[in-house]
């Protein structure tokens, strides 16, 4: 697959990285493509190609937003039209509040939903919002595989998305429509909150687990 991915900071490249690693074509969409600090990046995916927001989306078979939540409009806008398309929101709608990094939006409207909104017709997915980059880019060394909740409207298209969050190590699972990340996002708030607030270590991850029936 040719995947897009509109971002090459922190999530970005290791997404990039690890799915060229399984065989894909990274192409990275930057307001910047020029700049230097992509060389390194760009290398790291595969020799992935980096070019405009719009040059990366065209003929991407699905692209991966993840960029700041206050670039999401521009971003969304710069891909031109997206009817049809596969589009993996990694982003989490963030804010600073009077105690810290706090969620933008709440249980009644979530940041996947806006992406939809801006995206008029595209099948838009929430997934890999809910650990840091570091769990991203080295999935080795968990005593279970961390899990990666994945929502979104499109079962079809779905089934390609649950696909590459399982090619990343990550328990993929279904959580249902696209609504479903109101609850991710608030998910994805208690992942920082551990790291930031109670100094859990970066590469720190959510497993799900069910008990061992006997037979």
């Amino acid at each position: 697959m040719r995947i897009a991915i509109l971002g090459a900071g922190g999530v970005g490249g290791a997404l990039g990285q690890r799915w060229a690693q399984a065989g894909h074509r990274i192409a990275y969409g930057v307001p910047n493509p020029r700049g230097a600090k992509h060389a390194a990046t760009a290398r790291a995916a595969g020799g992935a190609d980096v070019g405009s927001v719009a040059q990366a989306a065209k003929g991407a078979d699905a692209i991966t937003l993840a960029v700041p939540w206050p670039a999401v409009p521009e971003a969304v806008a710069a891909c031109g039209d997206l009817a049809g398309r596969i589009l993996i929101d990694v982003t989490n709608p963030l804010r600073m509040g009077a105690q810290g990094l706090e969620l933008a939006l709440g249980f009644d409207r979530s940041g996947a939903e806006l992406v939809a909104g801006l995206a008029k017709g595209a099948k838009v997915f929430k997934a890999m919002n809910q650990v840091g980059f570091e769990v991203m880019a080295d999935i080795s060394g968990f005593p279970a595989p961390p899990v990666m909740f994945v929502a979104g409207d499109d079962a079809t298209a779905k089934q390609v998305v649950l696909g590459l969050v399982k090619e990343l190590g990550f328990d993929a699972l279904d959580t249902g429509p696209l609504r479903i990340a109101r609850l991710l996002e608030p998910f994805a708030m208690l992942w920082i909150h551990q790291v930031i607030d109670r100094g859990a270590p970066r590469d720190s991850a959510f497993a799900f687990m069910q008990r061992r029936r006997s037979v």
